[in-house]
């Protein structure tokens, strides 16, 4: 009688649990609840053998869980049946305890309906609702330590975490994490190799700004023998998959894959030593009790589903604040097409002028600064963008000794003391934003770094751009006022070298599958007119214009000058004063990683089409405007005969499906519907 009191009574408690919203759970507080989502499977303290399983909510992706042999965990994961991930490793090894090995299964919960509806400004799609399946396993070593590793399965992908129950105030620390994933021997990958710690120009990397490696059979080695950056792009049996990670705190670092994948198994790898602030802070993770990791991610179908998904932010700790509905935009910025030599007042100023006739929110006003204009002046800048309804961003050289970089103001956003000094100087100026550049990792210590200078920019209303920096890692969901993230190879260097002006079409026609896929990137796009003297552009006008919608960005500068700008046609010139800040859905139409994408972005009644061809021949794209209810008609714009600044436009009927034929390296922008 007493025990089936205690069944209703846990029955109850999870019936309650599943109103809940994952969102909301902090480390501490998803722990403290977990005896209340135990379905009472206790198994005597002895390994089992049967397979356990979670079903996403439409029942087609499926995780199998195991405990082997030896009492390692282990997973895979299935698609209609097929599969995406072959038996891979979980568990974590701590400098006290192993929990990848001798584990016995505890308890397992009963699956639980998870529900969180969230708006989020900076990313592809504002209003987002996501809905999982949730399982918790607990685990006990031989030593009776507890872990627990919850699984959580959406439509679109896979995420799962680990652990520790306990409460203790003694600091622990990870010294390896066993997590990997296999891919069946044909999968092809497109991945992002890491650069090695403090080297490079000025001992910067990583930066994050390598070029990936694009459909190389799995196994492959890394090309610079550090592993490969998130997110990493898999295919195997008409199946994709996209791995990353979400959701961190302060309490862990930064991971990649690692350099070998022997067999198609890529391990959760922890940075370099190097990849620190200073010896005396941590690098691998390290927290008091009870301690969760951040999730691990695998967003999986087709095409449509990767272009679409927002697993990366779905899993994201809430907002620590309600964001400012004004702070996304878009900003005018010299440096990218003219240099530091530029970066002074008149120059600013006609940037600042440029930017209120685009009705751009932002100027950004590059390093240097402090020397070639100085506070006093950047002040009047400030004052004049003011009668002109601009705000200004600030450039910062983030570095103490992890670089070398020599580029100012520099040093000065170190620590808590310098910030607070720094930032009240920069508000009374009337500031509203700082890009922040040359991190030099993602060490536990640099992780702590970046949340430390959102936080405390937070404090004075700033937006936040981070440069020569890791990948977000939906860390703008939590943080409201981070706009962007670098951690790509931008335009920037297409102004470096013509090797990268040669790679510009078949890279950028692949960031809407990989790096843009969950987290907002600072690309810098859109220059229609030329790069410089040194350098043959290879894309069309119509590419540049088109990644104005391609890519998403919380703020997104945009390389063109005013001169270049002033020579385009006037429906261009419009087009790009009406490009959305905020987009509030986002549609597949078509597209293969590296060769070609075709995307659809919604804001408010308005769609906007945008498509690149990354080829070296033309290629024709067939799209059906009836998908898009209540467009209307839509005005085309494409490539015209000519060279640079060539545009032609027509308008499009809305009731029939339309071609358009793109240039070799071209691309077009439509738009239908009401503003």
């Amino acid at each position: 009688m007493k025990s089936e009191k205690v069944k209703k009574l846990k029955s109850e408690k999870v019936k309650k649990l599943k109103s809940e919203k994952v969102g909301v759970f902090g480390p501490k507080l998803v722990c403290g609840l977990f005896p209340a989502l135990l379905f009472v499977a206790f198994f005597a303290g002895a390994s089992f053998a049967q397979n356990l399983s979670v079903s996403s909510p439409n029942k087609r992706l499926r995780v199998e869980f195991a405990l082997n042999a030896d009492g390692a965990p282990r997973y895979s994961v299935t698609l209609d049946g097929k599969a995406v991930l072959l038996e891979s490793m979980l568990g974590l090894v701590r400098e006290d305890a192993d929990f990848s090995a001798g584990l016995k299964l505890v308890a397992a919960s009963k699956p639980e309906a998870v529900r969180d509806r969230y708006e989020l400004l900076t990313i592809k799609r504002r209003l987002n609702d996501y809905r999982a399946t949730r399982v918790v396993y607990q685990l006990r070593n031989a030593a009776g330590k507890n872990i627990e590793i919850v699984f959580q399965v959406s439509d679109d992908g896979v995420a799962f975490r680990y652990r520790f129950p306990e409460t203790d105030a003694k600091t622990y620390r990870i010294k390896e994490e066993k997590t990997s994933y296999r891919f069946p021997s044909d999968a092809k990958a497109w991945l992002q190799p890491m650069a090695k710690a403090r080297t490079g120009w000025k001992e910067s990397q990583p930066s994050y700004e390598e070029y990936y490696e694009q459909e190389i059979p799995v196994g492959t080695p890394s090309t610079l023998g550090a592993g490969w950056i998130y997110p990493a792009l898999f295919r195997s049996n008409e199946i994709w998959a996209l791995v990353s990670e979400s959701g961190f705190a302060r309490n862990y670092c930064g991971t990649r894959l690692g350099h070998d994948s022997t067999g198609g198994e890529y391990r959760v790898a922890f940075p370099d030593p190097l990849e620190t602030r200073s010896s005396a802070e941590p690098v691998n993770p390290e927290s008091t009790l009870p301690w969760a990791t951040p999730w691990r991610i695998v967003a999986v179908g087709t095409l449509a589903t990767i272009a679409e998904s927002t697993l990366g932010t779905d899993v994201a700790p809430a907002a620590v604040a309600k964001a400012d509905a004004l702070a996304p935009g878009k900003a005018s910025w010299s440096w990218v097409l003219m240099g530091d030599n530029e970066t002074k007042y008149d120059t600013q100023k006609r940037f600042i002028d440029y930017a209120a006739a685009m009705n751009w929110q932002y100027c950004l006003i590059d390093a240097l600064w402090d020397t070639q204009i100085g506070y006093e002046k950047i002040k009047e800048l400030t004052d004049y963008a003011r009668t002109k309804k601009v705000k200004i961003i600030l450039w910062y050289n983030s570095a103490g000794d992890w670089n070398s970089t020599p580029q100012t103001p520099r040093g000065r956003l170190l620590t808590h003391a310098d910030r607070m000094k720094e930032f009240a100087r920069l508000k009374e100026i009337g500031i509203s934003g700082l890009k922040i550049d040359f991190f030099g990792g993602d060490g536990q210590s640099f992780m702590n770094y970046y949340i430390d200078l959102i936080e405390d920019a937070a404090r004075f209303g700033f937006v936040v751009n981070f440069h020569g920096a890791t990948l977000p890692r939906g860390l703008e969901r939590t943080y409201p006022n981070l706009m962007t993230m670098e951690a790509i190879r931008g335009f920037e260097f297409v102004t470096f070298e013509q090797r990268n002006a040669d790679n510009e079409p078949t890279h950028s026609a692949m960031l809407p599958f990989t790096r843009n896929a969950f987290d907002p990137m600072d690309f810098t796009p859109v220059a229609l007119e030329r790069v410089n003297s040194r350098i043959t552009r290879r894309t069309t006008s119509g590419f540049e214009l088109a990644l104005s919608v391609l890519f998403t960005s919380g703020v997104t500068h945009y390389a063109e000058t005013p001169e270049g700008m002033a020579k385009a046609p006037d429906y261009v010139r419009e087009f790009m004063k009406r490009v959305p800040r905020v987009w509030d859905d986002v549609k597949f139409i078509d597209g293969y990683p590296g060769r070609f994408v075709v995307l659809a972005r919604r804001a408010g009644k308005q769609w906007f089409i945008a498509g690149i061809n990354g080829g070296d021949a033309e290629k024709t794209i067939t799209i059906d405007p009836r998908r898009f209810a209540g467009a209307g008609a839509f005005e085309l714009i494409e490539d015209g005969a000519g060279g640079n600044l060539s545009f032609a436009n027509r308008t499009i009927r809305a009731d029939r499906p339309f071609t358009v034929t793109l240039r070799p390296r071209g691309g077009f922008v439509a738009t239908g519907g009401k503003p």
